[in-house]
């Protein structure tokens, strides 16, 4: 038995223009500066002038939202009483907008309390729209909420069912400014969520089709709408497979390589696209020498390699470590900046960390502790697995 999670969504040229349909009266608009600041804001703005709503804007939101963060926004949502939360943003906004409304309707609660195994009982307060302004995450269409924690300096994987969003308007003009190291970011964690959602020990014939669908868009655009970031059809095909991969690892699960990356991202401070990606061809190599078959179908499907078991994996990686490459982004631990002490000094808390992650439950191969640590370095230095 399984379950698929999906919210409302409207895709393409002019979906804001379902706000206009949309019967809501106050709406707390949750972003960050930085796209309040770009004019994002604008076009909801005007929507929402259009049906008479009262509207408030809370931007406090900053990369890798922390636990004080969404504690001010659901303090925000609390005073202004709306009916309505629209998230704005990539993936920390609409991280962060989830996990407002959660606390906004249950103040009985802390951020990190938020799990899948508990009756939420959402939707007595207010409903959530989100609205992606990058092409990555999938944070529109799923219920995973990702907080950091500002004392122990992790990341916690939280969420739960009834937190996806209602409506998730996609639209990829939205998208359009995203400069090209971000358009490189935001699309290898896309292809993170395919590639994972696809080998997960948790994936379904259902979120099949859509990971292979996206990795097969992201390999085909990335390049081109790094390239040139007027390129509308790379563009709409990147925010298309964007919200795709959402969809399938989001009713799946990732694995091993969000797992590192999300250690690596909150010690290091290193983007969290830019951590998974990193860390993917690495893990892709370890599964092959074990658990080789679900990667090899997804490169055979992916029309890279036809070769079965390893051999078939090993083609998968080098094909990510090809991309990665060739959108200029570090294709190892070291080429991201990281001094070999800082990386020495932090190696036992990556471990640990990554270990006590919640994508480290679906992994197809799960490594002890001496493995991850071995994996950690063979990143570090950026040498191909060969254990």
């Amino acid at each position: 038995m399984w379950t698929f999670v999906s919210p409302k969504i409207v895709f393409g040229e002019d979906a804001l223009d379902e706000l206009l349909s949309v019967p809501i009266r106050r709406a707390l608009i949750v972003t960050d500066r930085t796209i309040r600041e770009l004019g994002l804001i604008e076009p909801i703005a005007d929507r929402l002038g259009k049906i008479g709503a009262t509207w408030e804007v809370f931007d406090g939101v900053r990369p890798d939202p922390d636990v004080p963060t969404v504690l001010a926004g659901a303090d925000a949502a609390r005073s202004f009483e709306p009916d309505w939360i629209l998230g704005i943003g990539g993936g920390s906004p609409l991280d962060a907008a989830k996990a407002i409304w959660v606390l906004y309707e249950r103040p009985d609660l802390q951020p990190g309390e938020i799990n899948p195994f508990i009756d939420l009982g959402l939707r007595k307060r207010a409903r959530l729209i989100t609205v992606p302004t990058t092409s990555g995450t999938g944070a529109d269409v799923t219920w995973a909420i990702v907080l950091t924690d500002p004392v122990e300096k992790r990341k916690m994987g939280l969420g739960n069912r009834e937190n996806v969003a209602d409506i998730a308007l996609v639209d990829p003009s939205m998208a359009a400014g995203m400069p090209p190291r971000l358009t490189a970011d935001t699309g290898l964690d896309a292809l993170t969520h395919a590639i994972e959602g696809f080998i997960c020990t948790w994936h379904t014939d259902m979120t099949d089709g859509l990971c292979v669908h996206a990795a097969g868009e992201i390999l085909q655009y990335l390049l081109r709408a790094v390239e040139d970031g007027s390129d509308l059809e790379a563009r709409t095909r990147m925010h298309h497979a964007a919200t795709v991969a959402g969809l399938g690892f989001g009713n799946a699960m990732a694995s091993i390589a969000h797992a590192m990356g999300h250690a690596l991202g909150s010690t290091f401070e290193i983007p969290h696209g830019r951590a998974v990606a990193l860390a993917l061809p690495y893990t892709l190599e370890f599964a092959a020498r074990e658990t080789s078959d679900r990667a090899a179908v997804l490169a055979a499907r992916l029309a890279i390699s036809a070769k079965p078991g390893e051999a078939g994996t090993r083609a998968l990686a080098a094909a990510v470590r090809g991309l990665i490459s060739n959108v200029g982004n570090p294709g190892s631990i070291a080429e991201a900046g990281i001094s070999r002490e800082a990386f020495d000094g932090a190696l036992d808390k990556l471990v640990s960390d990554a270990e006590n992650d919640t994508q480290m439950i679906t992994a197809p191969r799960s490594p002890s502790s001496e493995e991850l640590r071995a994996l950690f370095t063979t990143a570090y230095d950026g040498n191909a697995v060969s254990f």
